[in-house]
């Protein structure tokens, strides 16, 4: 069985090592960078915590050992589900069964300025792009006469209060209390301001109301100012306006506010939903087809426990690639018993700082919804996770040094600057997107 699978995220590489070495499949796994990116920690590599390469690892070490596994650096152009083939910038590939795990983009709701100024931190580049970003900014504020040009320099907007918005804004809070004194003596951080802007009513929407308590807690305590019910207008690289006329003097606007589809060119639109999300079956197949699979954040499966769809985290990706790998062992053994999906809720969290997270864990529903705890045993257990989540060991190894010199010293030594990196990087994220 020819199985092709496009994208190397959480749900792609797990299906993949699922069928690795499998007798009877050819297992092709195509993605447009040969590594998997950790993108839980994507937001500590923006503000120099760790290094890119310690949350990155190469998928051809991943398959060395593969008999049936090959990897094919591309990027996919169209899909032709008559024909059981796709069309890569490279090649073509034919299939017996497709599994789409291409995951989800930044959304800028058709904005062009959000789109031309605004940082995203979807991958590895786009957080290097942000951290060389962030750091000239302050090395041109000691270039400065005007007080108001220098304000913009310093105020730093993060829009989206989800995970990535809280995880980032708390990170950039350490970083203006505990390091950016120590770099920049010259420069007086008390006018430094961090702004989280959400438009719902509360920080961490889809946990409970005792964690966005909690994280707007650790969040003032960290000097971050968290706007909610507040919706951003538009952004055209000097000022922030927002819908109620306000405006906020920036030259950093990092956009955490909405993701949509990356669905591949040659789907059917009536399969398309509401995130451009493809709607899948219970088993994770595509809406009127048999031999094609959409698991992760792009697909949209109904469940009686998810009507609207399940959460777009890691977890559940990885949960569907278990099942349709048991299911297409299950089909190669030619049995028709093939198991439904229904998503197992282990627990959300978040963290903040040091010492500061979340946590909600699922408990019966005889004992209340979900139990919540916060501060350092949070903190504890989501490093504890994350750590265990993070493919090979020396980059677990790295990680965990990293976060234990920088507990103990409030410092880290990753504030580097390669200005033809991010010039290169840039130019072809604009390509990229006007490619889109």
């Amino acid at each position: 069985m020819r199985v092709v699978i496009v994208g190397a995220g959480f749900g792609g590489l797990k299906l993949a090592r699922g069928l690795n070495n499998k007798t009877g499949f050819e297992v092709t796994l195509v993605d447009r960078l040969n590594y998997h990116q950790f993108q839980p920690l994507l937001y500590q590599v923006a503000t120099a915590g760790l290094d890119a390469s310690n949350i990155s690892f190469p998928l051809r070490k991943v398959f060395q050992k593969s008999k049936n596994v090959r990897i094919r650096l591309a990027e996919v152009r169209e899909v032709f589900p008559a024909q059981h083939k796709i069309i890569t910038n490279h090649e073509e590939i034919d299939y017996d069964v497709l599994v789409l795990a291409t995951g989800t983009e930044t959304n800028f709701f058709g904005n062009q300025q959000l789109i031309e100024y605004a940082f995203p931190m979807k991958s590895t580049v786009e957080a290097l792009q942000l951290r060389y970003k962030l750091i000239r900014n302050f090395e041109d504020a000691l270039l400065v006469k005007d007080p108001n040009e220098l304000q913009r320099l310093m105020n730093v907007v993060v829009v989206g209060g989800g995970p990535t918005g809280v995880e980032l804004s708390g990170a950039l809070g350490e970083m203006k209390r505990y390091v950016l004194p120590k770099d920049y003596p010259e420069l007086d951080f008390n006018k430094m301001n961090i702004y989280l802007v959400e438009s719902g009513p509360k920080t961490l929407g889809n946990m409970s109301q005792e964690s966005a308590g909690d994280s707007l807690k650790y969040l003032t305590r960290l000097g971050v100012k968290v706007l909610t019910n507040t919706i951003v207008n538009t952004f055209d690289g000097s000022n922030v306006q927002l819908k109620d006329g306000s405006t906020i003097p920036t030259k950093t606007v990092i956009w955490a506010a909405g993701v949509t589809g990356s669905v591949p060119p040659g789907m059917d639109k009536s399969s398309i939903v509401r995130g451009n999300r493809l709607i899948v079956d219970r088993q994770a197949r595509l809406k009127g087809f048999n031999n094609i699979y959409v698991i992760g954040d792009l697909a949209y499966m109904e469940t009686p426990k998810y009507p609207k769809g399940h959460p777009q985290l890691a977890s559940v990706a990885i949960q569907q690639a278990k099942l349709v790998a048991k299911n297409l062992l299950k089909f190669q053994g030619n049995h028709n018993s093939f198991e439904e999906f229904e998503y197992r809720d282990k627990g959300t969290m978040a963290t903040v700082g040091r010492n500061l997270a979340v946590v909600d864990i699922p408990i019966p529903k005889a004992f209340g919804t979900k139990l919540h705890f916060g501060g350092f045993l949070a903190w504890f257990i989501w490093m504890s996770l994350h750590l265990i989540l993070i493919l090979g060991v020396k980059n677990r190894f790295f990680v965990f040094s990293n976060w234990v010199y920088n507990y103990f010293t409030n410092d880290q030594s990753l504030r580097l600057i390669f200005p033809e990196f991010y010039k290169t990087a840039k130019k072809e994220q604009k390509e990229l997107v006007v490619n889109k």
